[in-house]
C-alpha cells in the first residue's frame, strides 16, 4: 500500500535500540534513510523541528523517538518522562503534517494497556481500565502519541498509523542496572556475578510474573512491513505471541551468560503487572510473524554485550 522505492524516510531516535533496528531493516530496502542527532536536530525544540522537516522534506517517518527506562527510573523521572515524550512526539508528528509527509509510523508501547487487562491483550482494551503505576507517565505520553496520530488521520485524512512493540531486547540496548528494563538488567546482574565468582544472583519480586518478549530485529521487521502494509485508525500489536515468567527468563539469561550460581528472590520489592501478553492475531491477520527465538536472541543478545561492555551506558 506504500512503496517504499526512492523515499526519503526519517527514523527519529536512529540511536536507540528500536530505532537502529529500523535503520539496519531500512538498509534492505530501496530507500534513503535519513537521521539526525542531536547536535543537529533537537526534537524538544518545535522550531528547529519544523525547519527540519521544512529542509529535509521526507516522504515518510519512523518516530521511534523517546525517553525511555525500566520502574525506577519511571519512579524517579515522572515529570521528565511524561514531559519529553509528549513533546518529542508533538513536535515531529506536527511538524510531518506541516511538511506534506506522506506516511508516519507512531512507535508505542504495551504499558499503554491497564493493568489488569483480560490476557492475551487485544488492541480494543485500550483505556478500559486503571493503567500500571509503575510506569504511568510513560503510558499516558504513548496513549496521547497514538491518539494524536489518530486525530491528524481523522480531521486531516493523512495516512498515519501506530505499532505498539512488547517489551524489547537485542543489541543497542542499555545495560545500566537501575535504568535498564529487565532483560538488560538481568543479564548484567549474571554478567557481574558470573566475574566475581558469585554463587548467587538475586532478582526484584517473586519471579512469578508473566512476560512477552520480542528481539528488536523482529520488531523492525514487523515495523517496516506496517509502513508498507497497512492504514488504518487502529494501532497494532506487534509482539512475539507467546510469554514465560520472570524466574524462568532468569534462567534462561543465566544460561546464555553460562553463570551457574543460584537464582534468589527479593520479595519485598514490587512484581508490577501480573502478566502482560498482547495478542498478535492482528498483525499475523496481515501477514507477519516473528522469526527470532528467544533463546537464540538472548545468545547474540549477550554476545553484542561482550563486545561493548566498555561503554558508558554499561556502567552501574
Amino acid at each position: 500500500m506504500f512503496d517504499l522505492d526512492n523515499k526519503r524516510i526519517f527514523v527519529a531516535g536512529h540511536r536507540g535500540m528500536a530505532g537502529s533496528a529500523v535503520v539496519r531493516r531500512l538498509g534492505r530496502e530501496n530507500c534513503e534513510v535519513l537521521t539526525a542527532d542531536r547536535d543537529e536536530l533537537n526534537l524538544l525544540d518545535q522550531a528547529g523541528v519544523r525547519a527540519w522537516f521544512a529542509d529535509q522534506k521526507p516522504n515518510a517517518v519512523v518516530l521511534a523517538a523517546a525517553k525511555v527506562g525500566g520502574i525506577v527510573a519511571n519512579d524517579t523521572y515522572p515529570a521528565d518522562f511524561l514531559y519529553e515524550n509528549l513533546v518529542i512526539e508533538t513536535n515531529v508528528i506536527e511538524a510531518s503534517f506541516r511538511a506534506e509527509v506522506s506516511k508516519l509510523l507512531f512507535l508505542g508501547s504495551s504499558c499503554i494497556y491497564p493493568k489488569l487487562a483480560p490476557q492475551p491483550i487485544t488492541e480494543d482494551a485500550l483505556l478500559t481500565g486503571p493503567l500500571e503505576p509503575t510506569n504511568e507517565w510513560y503510558a499516558i505520553a504513548k496513549i496521547a502519541g497514538l491518539k494524536l496520530c489518530e486525530a491528524y488521520r481523522r480531521q486531516y485524512g493523512v495516512d498515519y498509523i501506530s505499532g505498539m512493540p512488547t517489551n524489547l531486547y537485542g543489541p543497542g540496548d542499555n545495560f545500566h542496572l537501575e535504568n535498564s528494563h529487565v532483560i538488560p538488567a538481568l543479564m548484567r546482574k549474571a554478567h557481574d556475578a558470573k566475574q566475581a565468582g558469585a554463587r548467587s544472583m538475586e532478582i526484584w519480586g517473586t519471579g512469578s510474573p508473566r512476560r512477552e518478549f520480542l528481539h528488536v530485529d523482529d520488531c523492525a521487521d514487523a515495523l517496516v512491513f506496517l509502513l508498507k502494509n497497512y492504514s488504518g485508525d487502529q494501532h497494532v500489536n506487534v509482539g512475539s505471541g507467546t510469554d514465560l515468567t520472570i524466574a524462568d527468563l532468569a534462567r534462561k539469561v543465566m544460561a546464555a551468560v553460562e553463570f551457574d550460581g543460584e537464582l534468589t528472590f527479593d520479595t519485598s520489592r514490587p512484581d508490577g503487572t501480573p502478566r502482560k501478553l498482547m495478542s498478535g492475531d492482528m498483525i499475523a491477520s496481515l501477514g507477519w510473524s516473528p522469526r527470532i527465538d528467544l533463546d537464540a536472541g538472548l545468545q547474540s543478545t549477550y554476545d553484542w554485550f561482550l563486545d561493548h561492555a566498555s561503554e558508558a551506558d554499561f556502567r552501574a
